[in-house]
């Protein structure tokens, strides 16, 4: 296992240029014939922050959580929770919207998961620009606990990558995947602590939903931004997720590998 996740970092490294290359393409691909372009990038996340904090802030004058606005703590969580839901999203068909690739030239299928994520990580970084505007107008400054949110981005892409491979191998031979991920990924979101507090639980319930590794991201996050908690302040949860990530992550590769050979034959 452990040398197939070698062989695995080795082909991307090789191949950084082309991800880069294809990532640059989907992204290009996602506003053609569109007439703002890439300023959609910056619309989305911007109207919906613009939602949430007339909604919640003016609408329903929703009380500060923990003495910080609801807004601010609600969009930092959901931040890190987009990013997942749109890396899986495009994982999951990666191989197979691919298959002219696949079926007819030599080409190194264990990238794609990496593309959907390279690309993703574009609107993501767009969405924290609009972030940062908002905890100014929140005023809530800069520290350099903001900075550690890259920590927990290569977090969530490590953690991405592994659930990537899998799905996106499983896919191939089986397109129920794709809805199957969008069912757990609903029902993630609300098992997450990003809408309300994890502290309203009881401390049993809490400690079975920090079992999801996405609670330590979008925990992260907060604390990055809001908190200005470092992670070495959570040594468990940090062992616990890399433990879980890492075993994710092998087996991901594990499977890719092992289905890959007959990829071109199913597609």
């Amino acid at each position: 296992m452990l040398n197939s996740l070698f062989n695995f970092f080795k082909i991307a490294y090789r191949q950084r240029s082309l991800i880069l290359v294809m990532a640059k393409r989907e992204i290009t691909a996602q506003y053609v014939g569109s007439l703002l372009g890439f300023s959609w990038t910056f619309i989305h996340p911007l109207v919906l922050i613009f939602v949430f904090w007339f909604v919640f802030s003016v609408g329903f004058k929703v009380k500060p959580t923990n003495d910080v606005p609801f807004v601010v703590w609600l969009t930092a969580g959901m931040a890190p929770w987009f990013l997942f839901t749109n890396i899986l999203t495009t994982s999951v068909g990666s191989v197979v919207g691919h298959a002219n690739l696949i079926k007819k030239t030599v080409f190194s299928s264990e990238i794609l998961p990496i593309v959907s994520i390279s690309s993703s990580v574009v609107t993501h970084l767009v969405f924290l620009v609009l972030l940062f505007f908002l905890l100014i107008f929140q005023g809530i400054g800069f520290s350099l606990y903001d900075l550690q949110f890259l920590y927990y981005l290569f977090c969530l892409c490590v953690l991405t990558l592994g659930i990537g491979l899998i799905i996106a191998s499983l896919n191939v031979f089986l397109r129920d995947i794709g809805q199957i991920v969008g069912v757990v990924v609903q029902v993630g979101f609300w098992a997450t602590p990003i809408f309300w507090d994890i502290q309203i639980m009881p401390p049993k319930v809490q400690m079975l939903l920090k079992l999801n590794p996405m609670f330590y991201i979008v925990q992260g996050y907060r604390d990055s931004f809001i908190y200005q908690t470092g992670f070495w302040e959570r040594p468990y949860l940090t062992c616990y997720f890399w433990i879980v990530t890492l075993f994710v992550l092998v087996i991901g590769v594990t499977i890719f590998q092992r289905l890959k050979p007959q990829f071109a034959d199913v597609l």
